[in-house]
């Protein structure tokens, strides 16, 4: 069964993203609106939120991330939100993203208490639905790369880091797309995870005035964050 829906059990410092993500239009991510029914593979992604009572940033809330391995084929080295297809057992995107969480970063599924759905998006390049699945992360745990032959990384960036305006910017991507983007903890967070992320912290009331003009090319922005990596190594 499922695990069900509590919006009611987010804490204090997270009830202003349940409330963002409440009522949600698809129109508000731009281009990645739902196509007709026919078509898509559907899959879910875990945007997993502890709320700093865990202790590994401090007082300050935090989100669950993964960084692909960069000899994957596709979407080698991008920065994402733990997920993957929805499978025929699944029962629901919720079962689907705490399935995937688990197999990526072994996390403990008993931990989590999922507050909220967003609308179903597409991703264009790949033709994926994929279902938000918005959640506290209640009693945090070790994670770690389960398979590095799939996952370079896995780890958790204060979303203060993420709120900073210095270390957001705007990617113009290959297909020509600008969208926005956040650099930090020796990443570039860009696409569609990045959308989520600024869509969410926006419609939280947690934003704060950013410079959306500064834009650079995706290969300059990846050159950027490696240089950030290897000078905090």
């Amino acid at each position: 069964m499922s695990p069900s829906l509590d919006p009611a059990a987010a804490p204090e410092s997270l009830r202003p993203l349940v409330d963002g993500a409440d009522g949600i239009d698809p129109a508000f991510f731009g281009h990645r609106r739902t196509p007709p029914e026919s078509g898509g593979r559907k899959a879910a992604v875990l945007m997993l939120f502890a709320d700093g009572s865990g202790g590994e940033h401090g007082d300050e809330p935090d989100v669950l991330l993964t960084e692909r391995a960069s000899t994957l084929r596709a979407h080698a080295g991008q920065v994402s939100f733990p997920g993957g297809g929805i499978d025929p057992g699944d029962d629901g995107p919720v079962a689907a993203a705490l399935r995937e969480a688990e197999e990526e970063t072994g996390l403990d599924p008993s931990g989590v208490v999922p507050l909220a759905v967003l609308p179903e998006l597409l991703i264009p390049p790949t033709g994926f639905l994929v279902t938000p699945v918005l959640a506290h992360w209640a009693r945090p745990a070790p994670v770690r790369v389960v398979d590095r032959g799939e996952t370079e990384r896995v780890l958790r960036v204060p979303v203060g880091e993420l709120l900073d305006p210095d270390n957001r910017l705007s990617v113009r991507g290959p297909r020509g797309h600008t969208g926005p983007a956040f650099r930090t903890s020796g990443l570039l967070i860009w696409g569609f995870t990045a959308g989520l992320l600024s869509a969410l912290l926006h419609r939280s009331g947690w934003e704060r005035p950013w410079d959306a003009t500064r834009t650079e090319d995706l290969d300059e922005a990846w050159s950027r964050a490696r240089t950030r990596r290897q000078e905090a190594t």
